[in-house]
């Protein structure tokens, strides 16, 4: 992997904000998983869902970024054809379950506003569960036969990727074989994953606008508005930049720069992880009441320990 070609010069000046978003993103996710698996009052669909995608945040990033960095750091490109294909599995993979997370994510804050008095008789802890395995096995089904796609296909020539992780096209643009059953397949994923769970999203938005504005009371109103603000920044965040790159490598053709591709490719592994702690932290009371709580915590004890 030759990390962003066409501008090597510049790759550790890029890898600067890169890994300081990185180390934001991975104590951030962690801290917010801690936060909620030990303080019983989070213990609630929306926060549980919520761990749900920091533990995706922190996989996503983990997965391409340390590669990432030593490639621009050490220009360590060099990887095994079936560590690559790792890679891509888990990247694909990812990628997948997130949707669906934001997916029930949105069917939680459906429930909450339409439905506020069975809320938590509909999202049981039995239901969170079975909601989270079917994302896990959803992304498994989706994503597995990727493998043997990439696995199928003859290489010859220089198996240079031009990209700083492996993905699937990345990997199938090296094939001596036709391809087409490649492109069809990731046309497929993209629409019975990502715009089928847009579609979705959608249309569960749709319905909470027209509950919500039947509300007589306009503090009420915005309250209730109030409860999805994260949750939509967190979805423009992640599927704005990914449909962005579906588009541009389809129809973009030659009229954006193949580094522009990359360079932002490299962005949208950490920036979407290292901003949604962030965002719920900010957005959301009782995360900021929890954590201020553990800080203080945390203070007294190293007190304790200074002048005990």
């Amino acid at each position: 992997m030759v990390g962003i070609p066409g501008m090597e010069d510049a790759h550790v000046w890029i890898s600067i904000p890169i890994c300081c978003m990185y180390i934001v993103a991975v104590a951030g996710n962690t801290f917010l998983l801690f936060l909620i698996l030990t303080e019983r009052s989070l213990h609630e669909p929306m926060y549980l869902f919520l761990s749900m995608l920091a533990l995706a945040d922190v996989l996503l990033s983990t997965t391409t970024t340390p590669k990432m960095l030593a490639i621009f750091w050490f220009q360590a490109g060099g990887i095994s054809f079936g560590s690559c294909v790792t890679q891509m599995f888990f990247l694909h993979f990812i990628f997948v379950a997130e949707s669906a997370i934001l997916l029930a994510m949105a069917f939680d804050r459906y429930v909450a506003i339409c439905y506020p008095l069975r809320y938590t008789t509909i999202l049981t802890f039995s239901v969170i569960r079975k909601i989270g395995v079917a994302a896990v096995t959803r992304s498994v089904f989706i994503c597995f036969p990727l493998i043997f796609l990439v696995y199928r296909l003859n290489y010859c020539g220089r198996n240079i990727i031009h990209h700083s992780y492996c993905e699937h096209m990345g990997i199938a643009r090296l094939a001596c074989d036709s391809i087409k059953v490649n492109i069809y397949y990731g046309m497929i994923v993209a629409l019975f994953s990502f715009f089928l769970d847009v579609v979705l999203i959608l249309i569960s938005y749709a319905v909470i606008l027209c509950a919500v504005f039947r509300i007589p009371s306009r503090d009420a109103r915005l309250k209730a508005l109030g409860t999805c603000g994260s949750h939509v920044c967190v979805i423009l965040l992640f599927y704005t930049p990914a449909f962005f790159s579906f588009l541009a490598h389809r129809f973009g053709g030659h009229s954006i720069p193949l580094h522009i591709h990359i360079l932002l490719a490299n962005l949208y592994v950490v920036v979407p992880p290292t901003l949604n702690p962030i965002i719920y932290g900010v957005k959301t009371k009782q995360i900021q009441e929890r954590a201020s709580h553990v800080f203080f915590l945390h203070k007294m004890f190293c007190w304790y320990r200074l002048n005990g």
